[in-house]
């Protein structure tokens, strides 16, 4: 087999990050389609929760370097401070220091025909450039999501160092990967001399195998006085999945006496700002409505979802070209959604294609409060219609591998290495 070396910082145990399910789904399905991964990643000690329960999904056959890398924030700073290109261009540049050495030596050593890196962080970024340009070995980027935005990063030193890395990608890439159409869109406007046949659309998707297991039976009948459970799984970012317009929908909700703690409860699993947020649930009075779950394994998180009557989805408008990762595990289980997002964005063209949710703008009370109740109603008497799961089912990883590894063959050095 052909061999590829995917730099990629999340990877198990990592917790937290759909990033960390693309890498490992990549690299447990690549063997079956002709390519033997090497996985460069970032010692445990780097993350700042880890999950030893997605260990044993590594294939024996993948060899894993955890090269040596520190998080500047939490492991070289004084008092929370530190000086600022020691997180340039983030703030795990010192695992470069560890990895080019070690993914040279891995270059050489096993023989690597191509090189793969994985955003959103960017020193993966900086780590593929110069193996690439120090070994020449095609490399490909996995972009995932736009890398720059007109407004992102904020701070204007890190946006200047993100926009040399994505220009030097777009430049010496033998192919670029995004997860939605309109980012590649983007890139195409954004770089003029960008050839569309160097670029590739992978969404994110959904494992079979971890959906296999869970009991996804579609309930019946009328159940008019139960609490309707609605469940968000994973990080509610300020910015991008602000929740505040729907807390406060909530309490207007409440205080018309439309919803109340007897039929309704809002989990929030593991959203990553639980001390922002309970401060605004305590001061809307929602306490009894809106709860604060921890983290648990992946698998479990799965179980979770699948046991919960319906499943929310936060998107801002300046995500419009972005698809959370956690969409397509939502539609594979078949459960109602409740989309709080534009209606223009690629989020709300996947779930209006495929079917089983529910639209209201995230930042609009007013539209909340309207669809809300009507939601809840047909959740609660099982009329809500489900995804199509025919349509779903072409966003299987083992699915998207295979397409991965077509690109690989079409740029791999034929003969001998």
């Amino acid at each position: 087999m052909k061999k590829i070396l995917i730099i990629a910082y999340h990877f198990p145990p990592q917790s937290g990050s759909s990033g960390g399910l693309r890498s490992l789904k990549f690299s447990r399905y690549l063997p079956e389609n002709g390519w033997l991964p090497v996985v460069l990643t970032a010692q445990p000690r780097a993350y700042e929760r880890t999950d030893s329960s997605q260990l044993a999904e590594i294939p024996a056959q993948v060899e894993v370097i955890r090269a040596w890398g520190l998080d500047t924030r939490r492991h070289l700073s004084l008092r929370g401070r530190y000086i600022k290109w020691m997180a340039l261009p983030d703030r795990w540049m010192t695992w470069a220091l560890g990895a080019i050495p070690s993914g040279l030596l891995a270059i050489y050593r096993k023989r690597i025909d191509v090189l793969f890196t994985t955003y959103p962080v960017a020193s993966a970024v900086l780590i593929g450039l110069i193996l690439h340009r120090l070994t020449g070995k095609p490399w490909v980027v996995d972009f995932r999501d736009s890398m720059t935005e007109d407004d992102y990063p904020r701070d204007p030193s890190v946006h200047r160092v993100y926009r040399y890395l994505e220009r030097q990608a777009v430049r010496y890439g033998a192919r670029l990967i995004f997860t939605a159409r309109s980012t590649l869109q983007m890139y195409l406007d954004r770089y003029p001399g960008l050839s569309p046949s160097k670029c590739l659309v992978i969404p994110n998707g959904f494992d079979e195998e971890d959906i296999s297991e869970l009991q996804l039976d579609t309930p019946t009948g009328e159940a008019q006085d139960r609490v309707v459970r609605l469940l968000h799984s994973g990080l509610v970012y300020p910015d991008e999945r602000d929740p505040i317009p729907f807390f406060r929908s909530l309490a207007r909700l409440k205080q018309d006496g439309r919803i109340g703690e007897t039929n309704l409860s809002v989990d929030l699993r593991a959203c990553g700002f639980e001390d922002r947020y309970r401060e605004v649930v305590q001061s809307l009075g929602l306490e009894g409505i809106v709860h604060f779950l921890p983290p648990i394994p992946y698998r479990e998180s799965l179980r979770d979802a699948a046991e919960a009557d319906a499943l929310l989805l936060l998107q801002a408008a300046n995500c419009d070209h972005q698809i959370p990762a956690k969409a397509y595990e939502y539609l594979r289980l078949g459960k109602p959604i409740l989309a709080l997002t534009t209606h223009s964005g690629d989020t709300a063209a996947l779930l209006t294609e495929v079917g089983g949710a529910t639209l209201a703008d995230l930042v609009d009370q007013e539209d909340i409060c309207r669809t809300l109740p009507n939601f809840l109603e047909a959740v609660r008497y099982h009329h809500h219609p489900l995804p199509d799961q025919d349509r779903v089912s072409r966003f299987r990883r083992r699915f998207q591998t295979q397409q991965l590894a077509q690109s690989l063959v079409e740029i791999a050095p034929s003969g001998a290495r």
